[in-house]
């Protein structure tokens, strides 16, 4: 058994990252300040999009919560969003007053599609939350002109997704809003943090403002300093939060964003070698395929097996010293939301789905061991129950 455990997640951390902290920590200056705009400018190339409808957050969380507010999601109203989803995102909806309407997702790449949604829209659906499960697009371009025709608002969920794309179109970019996760589990990591893109200029301008207290003129470093001769003076728009990032988190999230192509490049290695070492296990039914212009951050690498035995499978695996998860439980069921929704698909899914290690510090061997450690459970357990 190897030592220590194969993680499902782990962050790529280095001198790098340590030199661009330790220069932080020379300035003085470890508030929001320049990092944090250099971090936010090289997201905003990142996605292709312009400067100024970009703003870094705390946590992608937070960044879903003041979504919701700059929607003017409320009470009475309802969200439509998949139940295989991050908790944060429903704890964001009911957050406001408002109801969390749980849909389905296909049953092989767990995104929720065009019909899944259009199936629980109704005359209080104020908006659309959409997570682009493992990294995969989805039906995200048709979900879009869906929410254009009937007039509701669509946020992107890209935590999974931060180098995903459709026709060279960055996910995160179809909607109103679109969020990207920072924190030590993802891809490229600030250890924690967020970024939101705001497609309507003036809402993005709001954003910035709900972020930072609502303060109209912000304190401290910046434009305010360069242009006002009372600069720490200040008017309030809104009794918002405190919701930014800092220079010390993002100093590192400048480095991993120079770093994220060729992350995505070593995960993509990753799954091929899964796929070629897992081609043919008898009982066991392998990722799906991305369509044609499609392009995946490879966040997650899940396969499928009888309901029966994948619990089993995850502690055998356990055992020999391999951590594996499903991502993410079924939020319909959770008692808190009220959900009374029977959604089969996800449902099936939930129970037959295990996502195995996938991070860009696995060797070889190691996915070799992985592979083999899973084919083998897999065949005797199956055996076990034929």
């Amino acid at each position: 058994m190897p030592s220590p455990m194969i993680n499902v997640f782990q962050p790529s951390l280095g001198e790098e990252e340590l030199a661009a902290v330790g220069e932080v920590f020379a300035s003085c200056w470890i508030g929001r300040g320049p990092r944090v705009d250099a971090f936010e400018s090289g997201f905003a190339e990142h996605i292709g999009v312009p400067r100024n409808q970009v703003t870094s957050m705390n946590s992608c969380t937070e960044a879903t919560f003041l979504a919701m507010e700059l929607l003017g999601v409320g009470p009475g109203d309802e969200v439509v969003l998949p139940t295989v989803t991050f908790v944060g995102t429903a704890n964001a909806v009911a957050s406001r007053g408002a109801r969390p309407v749980f849909c389905d997702v296909d049953p092989r790449t767990l995104n929720a599609g065009v019909a899944d949604v259009r199936s629980r829209l109704t005359a209080r659906t104020k908006a659309v939350l959409l997570l682009h499960y493992g990294g995969h697009p989805g039906e995200i371009a048709r979900i879009a002109d869906l929410c254009r025709e009937r007039g509701i608002g669509l946020i992107e969920d890209a935590a999974n997704a931060q180098a995903s794309s459709v026709e060279g179109r960055a996910c995160g970019t179809f909607g109103d809003i679109g969020v990207w996760s920072f924190d030590h589990g993802k891809i490229a990591v600030a250890v924690d943090g967020a970024i939101m893109y705001t497609k309507d200029p003036e809402l993005a301008a709001r954003a910035a403002k709900l972020a930072y207290l609502g303060m109209e003129q912000a304190t401290g470093y910046g434009e305010a300093m360069r242009t006002h001769t009372r600069w720490w003076d200040f008017e309030v728009s809104s009794f918002s939060r405190r919701s930014i990032m800092n220079d010390v988190l993002a100093a590192i999230g400048v480095v991993q964003l120079g770093k994220l192509k060729g992350f995505v490049a070593r995960r993509r290695e990753i799954t091929a070698r899964y796929d070629e070492n897992l081609r043919g296990v008898a009982g066991l039914v392998p990722r799906p395929v991305l369509p044609a212009g499609h392009e995946s951050s490879y966040y997650l690498y899940w396969v499928q097996m009888d309901a029966g035995i994948r619990d089993v499978v995850a502690r055998d695996l356990y055992d020999r010293g391999i951590y594996t998860t499903f991502r993410y439980p079924l939020l319909h069921k959770v008692k808190a939301y009220g959900g009374d929704a029977h959604l089969p698909s996800a449902e099936r899914a939930a129970a037959a789905t295990l996502c195995l290690p996938l991070h860009q510090a696995l060797g070889p061997d190691e996915v070799d061991f992985v592979s083999a450690a899973l084919a083998e459970a897999v065949t005797s357990r199956t055996a076990a129950i034929a």
